[in-house]
């Protein structure tokens, strides 16, 4: 019974000095997530500066190992169903949108995992969706033209 009481007390006090330290502005997002890669997802504006930004390198070629599936037609921008996957032995995944204005929506490094990603993206238009896929050195996509009948970045 001490043991529950305790474990309570400090998960209480930790939450509560959290909650402090946010509401007094000493403890903000930004400091919270200091390796966020911004110049990846919120200075980029091309498929190419993004993907320099994250991984270093630019330069895509189209490949048949590369698979990608989204529906053609999006009847929501907000929450497109997008799935990437390859045969290729991969150590990155991401996920662009060319016509958004910033086109990163996901990039993911693969440890001892299977090169598989399922996510929900946001489209703000019609626009092609890219999986791209870095293995051995290079990088590999596929493409998709996705229409969006209602925008979901604002629109």
């Amino acid at each position: 019974m001490q043991t529950k009481r305790r474990a309570f007390l400090k998960g209480s006090l930790a939450a509560g000095a959290t909650g402090v330290a946010v509401g007094a502005g000493l403890l903000t997002p930004r400091a919270v997530m200091a390796a966020w890669p911004n110049k990846a997802y919120e200075e980029a504006t091309t498929q190419a500066d993004a993907l320099k930004a994250a991984w270093g390198t630019s330069g895509a070629q189209d490949s048949g190992d590369v698979n990608l599936k989204a529906p053609d037609i999006a009847e929501n921008g907000a929450v497109v169903p997008v799935t990437a996957s390859t045969t290729m032995k991969a150590d990155k995944i991401a996920i662009l949108v060319e016509g958004n204005d910033h086109p990163l929506c996901c990039d993911y490094s693969l440890k001892n995992a299977d090169p598989f990603l399922s996510t929900r993206i946001k489209m703000g238009k019609t626009s092609n969706v890219v999986a791209v896929v870095h293995s051995g050195g290079k990088l590999y996509q596929a493409k998709k033209e996705v229409k969006v009948t209602i925008g979901g970045c604002g629109g």
